[in-house]
């Protein structure tokens, strides 16, 4: 439900409202280039214009919900409206809500609320806030069908925010990711998988402003072409949120090192192989100035993913881990994977031989992954990353 005739977005950020007036400025611009970006790329016909506080993308009426699609997709935006722009004279914003009401009679339900905001003071607006509820509020009253106002949880809420020149009429706020603008953070290394955790894990990464530079290793007879499919569509779709960064996927040779460790590792071969993992990705890492990991583990998920195991695992690299979905339910995981779009492209059939051992270790220690891990592990884990492909998706 919007506005008959909305031809602008109302976007709000996140958490770049907190930060200091330079870095705000910065972030914004930031934010305003990324949000150009994912307009142009999905061929939304519109404009982005950026005001202290708040970007405006303008739109015709026939593009406005694609333009608030693309806003909403934007990390660092917090929520975005489709909105009527009209002067900001207490009777264009009256007529614009009872027109809007009038619109929408059939689904607004029983009970409504008006909500309207003024900027500026009384010399600008011969109006309060007030003033315009209890105007526009009477307005929709005689627009719908017996009504009732309800202020605490009304069916349907009609938005004012009155600016010096303009006025921004809406009824509905659609939530974006939040978080900040893509590339206001360092880069950092995105291990991707293939299953339904990694893809989740690299987008909330991104979600606070690390751009990220996908790895996936090629398993050999432990993956396979399905498997590595998985891979490319998740990081595709991740594109999607971020269509001026590079998201070039790098491919690891690994599958010689996977027979190594099927051979000769018993219960420590997931633990030695996750230590193999965060080695390739800190020597990419090095190559192109990343600032850290960014994994899917959750605590307890797999065997590998104790508290234990995982401080024994981490310690192969000296750059940071990050694990956003550290303390997550798998089906917590599983719906934000089903949100972001990369949940069926995760679940595609992919039949590959079993790695992990019968009896896992759970317990680990340090020293019982250091035990278990074959002699020149780490230098292979050099070379296969000097070895990657870089494939563009």
């Amino acid at each position: 439900m919007r506005p008959p005739e909305a031809d602008t977005v109302l976007v709000r950020h996140a958490d770049v409202g907190v930060k200091s007036g330079k870095v705000q400025a910065e972030m914004e611009r930031r934010l305003r280039d990324n949000l150009e970006a994912i307009v142009e790329d999905r061929g939304v016909d519109a404009t982005v214009e950026r005001r202290w506080s708040r970007l405006f993308v303008h739109a015709d009426p026939e593009s406005v919900d694609a333009a608030t699609d693309a806003a909403t997709d934007t990390f660092g935006v917090r929520s975005a409206s489709p909105a009527l722009v009209v002067p900001a004279e207490a009777d264009a914003i009256v007529s614009a809500l009872g027109r809007t009401a009038r619109e929408h009679r059939g689904a607004v339900g029983d009970t409504f609320a008006v909500d309207a905001r003024r900027a500026g003071t009384t010399d600008a607006h011969p109006f309060t806030s007030k003033d315009l509820e209890n105007e526009a509020g009477a307005a929709v009253f005689e627009a719908l069908d017996d009504p009732e106002v309800d202020l605490d949880d009304p069916d349907a809420v009609f938005y004012v925010e009155c600016r010096e020149d303009e006025a921004y009429v809406f009824t509905e706020k659609r939530p974006g990711p939040g978080g900040l603008p893509l590339g206001t953070q360092a880069p950092v290394v995105a291990l991707v998988s293939g299953g339904i955790d990694s893809p989740v894990a690299a987008w909330e990464l991104m979600k606070r402003g690390s751009p990220i530079v996908p790895v996936y290793l090629e398993l050999g007879d432990y993956g396979g072409a399905d498997h590595e499919a998985r891979a490319m569509e998740t990081v595709r779709r991740l594109r999607e949120y971020a269509p001026n960064f590079e998201l070039a996927i790098r491919k690891v040779p690994a599958g010689d090192v996977m027979d190594l460790l099927a051979e000769e590792v018993g219960p420590a071969r997931m633990l030695v192989y996750r230590q193999f993992m965060y080695r390739v990705a800190e020597h990419v890492a090095r190559e192109v100035n990343a600032a850290g990991i960014v994994t899917g583990e959750a605590i307890g998920q797999k065997s590998s993913q104790t508290t234990r195991n995982l401080g024994a695992t981490s310690q192969a690299t000296a750059l940071p881990i990050h694990r956003p979905l550290l303390t997550m339910d798998k089906s917590e995981i599983t719906e934000r994977a089903r949100r972001i779009g990369t949940y069926r492209d995760s679940t595609i059939p992919a039949g590959c031989n079993r790695i992990a051992p019968d009896y896992p270790e759970t317990n680990a220690t340090l020293e019982i992954v250091e035990n278990a891990r074959p002699a020149g592990l780490f230098e292979r884990a050099r070379e296969a990353a000097e070895d990657a492909t870089v494939v563009e998706v």
